[in-house]
């Protein structure tokens, strides 16, 4: 019997980024299960001068090792425009993180669990927050809602409208 890891992962686009965010959530759809969809928030750039994101949260439901789902998600990237090398902080068509991975810890086949921007950007945490408010950090053991309750940062964000297969899936109620 083959087991089933739960994984939070991120999606952001300062580019054409409807098209790239609905494209990232149908290609999520088709290949796994999702388990949660935060509302869609859009944000200042951070770390160089461009264009406002949206990002947003998304759980799932894999057998895929690290390994392969990490290339899967680069193979997105690249298929949706992103060229590979561009400087960290620059513009993105799509850009997908691996947040979590159940509760692994440490560098897994170049990942980084759990992704570091989780405890220190505002567009990471608050869509965490809202779609596993009582999960645990893998290292600090501190629920992502009560993380989200104690954020000190001043990075500005915001829930915007947003359709998902007909139907409003931002902001959340």
């Amino acid at each position: 019997m083959s087991y089933a890891a739960t994984v939070y992962l991120g999606i952001g686009s300062n580019v054409d980024r409807e098209r790239h965010v609905l494209a990232a959530l149908n290609a999520l759809a088709e290949r796994y299960e999702l388990i949660g969809v935060s509302s869609v928030y859009e944000s200042e750039s951070v770390g160089f001068d461009g264009s406002p994101f949206y990002n947003m949260v998304v759980g799932i439901r894999t057998e895929e090792s690290i390994a392969t789902l990490s290339r899967f998600l680069k193979a997105l990237e690249v298929e949706n425009g992103r060229r590979p090398g561009m400087p960290k902080f620059s513009p993105r068509t799509l850009d997908l993180d691996i947040l979590t991975y159940d509760d692994r810890v440490g560098v897994i086949d170049g990942v980084e669990l759990p992704r570091g921007e989780i405890l220190t950007n505002a567009f990471v945490l608050r869509p965490l927050a809202e779609i596993a408010p009582a999960v645990l950090h893998p290292e600090k053991k501190v629920a992502y809602q009560q993380l989200w309750a104690e954020y000190t940062g001043d990075q500005k964000l915001w829930p915007i409208p947003f359709r998902w297969q007909g139907r409003a899936i931002s902001p959340r109620p």
